[in-house]
């Protein structure tokens, strides 16, 4: 049969497309770019002609020279007895010599020969002439030249183009031979590619053309062979990296194979799209020199295969390039393209309307308006802001808890830094913006998928991206079909769709398994939908074009929700040509190289690593890892931005290293000035109007962009939530609240709120009930935040699913109204400078005067009077009724998930319960100090410092059967993991015996 033949005659590192059908009203994703050969200069043409020149003359000048000069040298006889007994003369020896040169002739005509069978047949790696070494060696770059002048003029000479015809099988090996083959001669082997490719091209256009011309009749089939994809073996499944390993001796060239069977329908009806997404019972034509015993040469001579296999060979053997148009055109199954999945129809009965006390609207709804000077880009970009919320009050909550056990120098506070300017700016855009829910649901879905796959023992599909649709929905799109998809998720448009509705998100529980899709990362918006790529998952290199500053913010954006989303368990974030370091984000996560070179080695090892690591564990790819028996070995994608342009040559080496990157885990994000970067698999370009467009893939999104304003910002906030950052290891400034109120018996409040523990409001009339929960939650909100609430910020924490600007407006007025005036006439909800929110200094809640009292206590007036500390001290403990909003309505308060003060009270408690311990245990009062610190504990039960001191005050009252009782209780609320050391260091100190009772007790 005819091999099948593609039309570009470049050499390529990387598997390339076909050209999309006319018929196709968009063009098709095409797998790794081909990589462009140099154009050839003038020196290559003098080199060339030289090359000639000396071909010609040590196959054709020599014999004749010695013809002409010294003749044959062998005996024209038979030999004989007396040619022992002649003397032996000059003219004995220069016949010799004639004949060793002679046997060097011939020996070098034959590696000629062998080097242009291999080049011009496709054979792959030519065979060696025995005891050639360097004249094979000189006849392959010999051989070379006269290709690229054979190739030269075929391309400018019409006639030459007939040489095609006289070639039997496909070309493409030849390139891929050329490229792969190391040496000091790269040069000559990239010419001797453009050679074969080009020689490739005028083949298969011939072969083309004559086919057509006996009406599709197939040629012979000669040296065909055909390999069929084998069932997995276990956990173990084939890949055509495997298959040319085993048959063609060099695992690189799986992209011969994949050339001779792209987008060719397969017995299943589907296609092969990409190297890495192979199907049992595909069959794959092999090349010429493919070995071995599980392929099948034409079915009629293969009896030990099944007639039914034999049928759908020669099917297959009949399909190629004259069979490919059609199919295309449908866009079948076996598509790489990424395209926007279809909404469900909006149900036919009318909403119902809001009641008076909701006021509901849209998200949409809740976006209008004016943005009062936030980043509209946060603003935009949901599950970004939610990753980066959720990230900085970890890491907020992180430095309390280290400035409180003095892990750090200094004590910082309860209170971190107030953000100014765009920090405080970019803080409420992430509040506004943010959406945990989505996140929360996304993480759910994705992990219940891959346990409920687990529990049929099915493999985790290939998903090139997910959608968000509008309406909560979650579209998966594979990269091919896969079967029906566990319930409940369902088959969404066509077989590579898999939809589960917001409705059975909800349901979904807590899985315990690894996240399955970790590198799936925002890119923008299309019709209302966002769309998440899968990083790793992608075949190869995404490119991105733009301008350096358009690339800067996608690459922020991506680099900043890969490091903190939510639905990942571990990850590597390579950043290369990044202008600011971005690892404050995530420093277990983030980390910064210099240059290419620095990135080539680490992601050379890696690769090398994370292969052998998968063939060790017999997984196909790191998919396989992530379920069933063996999750725990977790696999971690690694992902690499390079915002740097990498010249040609990098952009080729790092080509041939992500080749394989699919199944490894490791995607690569790598930025270029300009389009058709060497290598790519797929390529987008951002624009100048924040759009993000990839033809080839069919998008055209509203980018998620990180400006660079934005982006510092985001790493300020980040800074200053460090410990170390700004640490002086005095304690001064730092501890002081940022808002102080007169605790003396003249500073009484006009509206005084009790928050911690039941909600209380004194000096305010009861509001009206539709109204009352909203005028409450909203001014809790402002007492918490006594530097300003942005009025956004309020109205997303009110009403999360969005509202208009009237409703907000509206519920404005009756706040101000309802908190009134002061007696100077001034309005006790006030606007400041910046459009925010802010509360007149008449109105406190208990927290603020917990706060000040502590203050007072420790760093003000009882810092210089133990009579006036204990005092300050046990007035702030009494305020402590429990925890914050303990009787809040379900529902409501959601805000306070991105609140850090649920780890300030008890900090704050805690620390006031031991300041008022010491005082006590300064005068010998144990029981006193006893009384404090149980008091503290009923609001900061898991502060270990609280129970340590409890046992040394303990031990201070002499009381051994007091101090076992103790000891026995903080046994028993340890549990199953056991006492801290340190408590258990301290229990050695203060009762020796202790252990005996737990192992009674146990």
């Amino acid at each position: 049969m005819p091999r099948r033949r593609t039309t570009s005659s470049a050499s390529s590192t990387a598997p390339s497309a076909p050209s999309a059908p006319s018929s196709s009203p968009t063009p098709r994703n095409r797998t790794p770019q081909p990589v462009r050969v140099r154009r050839r200069s003038f020196g290559d043409f003098v080199k060339a002609f030289f090359a000639f020149v000396a071909l010609a003359g040590l196959v054709a000048g020599v014999p004749v020279a010695l013809a002409l000069t010294v003749g044959w040298p062998l005996p024209g006889g038979a030999p004989s007895l007396d040619w022992l007994q002649r003397e032996i003369t000059v003219e004995t020896f220069l016949h010799i010599l004639t004949v060793i040169v002679w046997l060097a002739w011939a020996q070098f005509t034959a590696c000629v020969l062998v080097e242009v069978k291999a080049a011009l047949s496709g054979a792959g790696v030519p065979g060696r002439v025995p005891g050639s070494g360097p004249s094979q060696l000189l006849a392959r770059q010999l051989v070379a030249a006269l290709l690229l002048v054979g190739a030269t003029a075929a391309s400018l000479t019409p006639g030459l183009s007939q040489l095609g015809q006289s070639l039997e099988g496909n070309q493409r090996p030849a390139v891929a031979a050329a490229q792969q083959t190391p040496g000091l001669f790269a040069q000559q082997q990239e010419q001797a590619a453009a050679t074969a490719g080009a020689l490739a091209e005028q083949a298969g256009q011939a072969e083309q053309a004559a086919a057509r011309a006996d009406g599709g009749g197939s040629a012979a089939h000669g040296d065909t062979k055909y390999y069929r994809i084998q069932p997995p073996e276990g956990r173990h499944h084939d890949s055509l990296w495997e298959v040319a390993e085993r048959h063609l001796g060099d695992g690189r060239r799986y992209k011969e194979i994949f050339e001779l069977n792209k987008d060719r329908v397969q017995p299943d009806g589907s296609r092969l799209s990409e190297a890495s997404l192979i199907r049992p019972g595909w069959i794959m034509e092999m090349p010429g020199d493919a070995r071995g015993g599980e392929l099948v040469e034409m079915p009629d001579e293969a009896p030990n295969v099944s007639e039914q296999v034999q049928q759908q060979i020669s099917d297959y053997a009949r399909s190629g390039d004259h069979a490919q148009g059609a199919g295309h055109a449908g866009g079948g199954s076996g598509d790489a393209r990424v395209s926007l999945p279809e909404q469900r129809p909006a149900p036919a009965t009318p909403a119902p309307a809001p009641s008076a006390g909701q006021d509901h609207a849209t998200p949409a709804a809740g976006q209008a308006g004016a943005s009062f000077g936030l980043p509209e880009a946060l603003l935009a970009a949901p599950l970004l802001a939610a990753g980066l919320l959720g990230a900085l009050g970890r890491r907020r909550r992180q430095a309390l808890w280290q400035s409180a056990l003095g892990a750090v120098g200094g004590r910082r506070g309860m209170e971190p830094p107030t953000p100014t300017g765009d920090a405080q700016d970019v803080q409420d855009a992430l509040l506004v913006g943010a959406d945990p829910d989505g996140v929360r649901l996304l993480d759910r879905s994705l992990r219940g998928l891959a346990a409920s796959l687990a529990a049929e023992s099915r493999a985790l599909p290939v998903v090139y991206a997910a959608w968000m649709s509008g309406d909560g929905d979650l579209h998966l799109q594979l990269a091919q079909p896969a079967g029906k998809p566990p319930a409940p998720w369902q088959l969404g448009q066509d077989q590579t769709f898999w939809m589960l509705t917001r409705a059975d998100a909800e349901r979904y529980e807590e899985a315990e398994t690894a996240a399955p899709y970790p590198g799936l990362v925002s890119l923008g918006t299309m019709d209302d939908s966002r769309l998440l790529l899968n990083l790793e998952a992608v075949p190869g290199i995404v490119s991105l074009s733009g301008t350096e500053a358009d690339r800067a913010a996608v690459f922020a954006s991506v680099a900043a929700e890969l490091a903190t989303n939510g639905w990942s368990d571990r990850m590597t974030i390579t950043l290369v040509g990044f202008g600011d370091d971005l690892t404050p984000l995530a420093p277990n996560r983030i980390r910064h190289l210099d240059g290419f070179e620095d990135l080539f080695e680490t992601m050379s090892a890696e690769t090398r690593q994370r292969r052998g690591a998968l063939g060790a564990a017999g997984h196909d790819s790191v998919l396989t890892g992530r379920t069933g028996p063996a999750q725990h070995t977790r696999w971690a994608p690694h992902l690499v931005l390079l915002a740097a342009q990498p010249s040609d040559e990098e952009a080729l080496r790092l080509a041939e290293l992500a080749a394989d990157a699919g199944r490894l885990g490791i995607g690569y994000l790598v930025g270029t000035g300009g389009t058709d970067l060497p290598g790519a698999a797929w390529e987008m370009e951002i624009t100048g109007q924040g759009r993000l467009l990839a033809p080839l893939l069919g998008l055209e999104l509203d980018a998620q962009l990180l400006p660079v304003a934005q982006q510092r910002a985001v790493v300020e906030l980040f800074s200053d939530a460090d410990p170390e950052h700004g640490s002086d290891g005095s304690g001064g400034s730092g501890n002081r609240p940022p808002f102080l109120v007169d605790v003396s018996e003249q500073g009484r409040p006009a509206v005084y709120a009790r928050l911690v523990g039941t909600y209380e409001i004194i000096g305010l009339d009861a509001p009206d009930g539709d109204r009352s929960a909203q005028l409450h939650e909203a001014l809790a909100l402002l007492l918490l935040h006594r530097e300003g609430v942005h009025p956004r910020v309020l109205s997303s924490a009110l009403w999360p699913r969005g509202v208009t600007e009237d409703v907000r407006d509206a519920l404005l007025d009756r706040l101000r109204t309802w908190l009134g005036t002061d007696p100077d006439g001034g309005a006790r909800l006030r606007t400041d400078a910046t459009g925010r929110l802010t509360l007149a200094r008449s109105v406190v809640s208990d927290l603020d005067v917990l706060r000040s009292l502590y203050y007072e206590a420790t760093q003000g007036r009882g810092a210089g009077s133990r009579q006036v500390r204990g005092r300050l001290l046990t007035d702030a403990l009494v305020l402590v009724r429990g925890p914050l909003l303990a009787d809040r309505p379900e529902g409501r308060y959601r805000w306070l998930t991105h609140e850090i003060i649920d780890a300030q009270l008890p900090l704050l408690v805690a620390d006031t319960g031991l300041a008022l311990c010491e005082f006590h245990l300064e005068r010998d009062r144990a029981e006193k100090a006893i009384e404090a610190l149980n008091a503290a504990l009923r609001t900061a039960p898991a502060d270990e410092r609280l129970w340590h001191e409890l046992l040394r005050a303990t031990h201070a009252t002499d009381d051994t059967d007091r101090l076992r009782a103790l000891a026995a209780d903080l046994i028993g609320r340890s549990g199953a993991r056991g006492l801290p050391p340190r408590t258990e260091a301290l229990l050695d100190e203060l009762l020796p015996t202790w252990r005996d009772g737990a192992a009674a007790a146990g």
